[in-house]
């Protein structure tokens, strides 16, 4: 499927400063009008996160779903987005507190 077959148009390509892509590569997309945005400087993590999210979206979402059409590949990401973003504790990591409600506490102290 190609963006211009549905009316839609790349604006800007993301990349790394590596040397793999050579000058040719950003004069292909400057005549296709697509601006190259480089990653930040001294900042090899960049990538590596959304690589991460990349991968967490495929084998938790779309390597057990099977997906209709667009309309329900977008509608379906958005849902996917929504639970990464508020129920995983994906934030444990840079230790912040996630979202999740703290546990409802019991009346009563259980006996032995």
């Amino acid at each position: 499927m190609d963006l211009e077959d549905l009316g839609c148009r790349a604006q800007f390509m993301i990349r790394d400063r590596d040397g793999k892509f050579p000058t040719l590569f950003d004069a292909v997309l400057k005549d296709a009008e697509i601006d190259v945005v480089l990653s930040g400087i001294q900042m090899p993590r960049m990538n590596s996160i959304m690589e991460r999210w990349i991968q967490t979206c495929r084998r938790e979402l779309l390597d057990r779903t099977l997906i209709w059409n667009q309309r329900h590949l977008l509608h379906t990401l958005r849902e996917f987005e929504q639970f990464y973003n508020t129920h995983t504790d994906h934030t444990r990591a840079l230790q912040t507190p996630g979202r999740c409600t703290p546990y409802p506490r019991r009346s009563t102290i259980p006996t032995r």
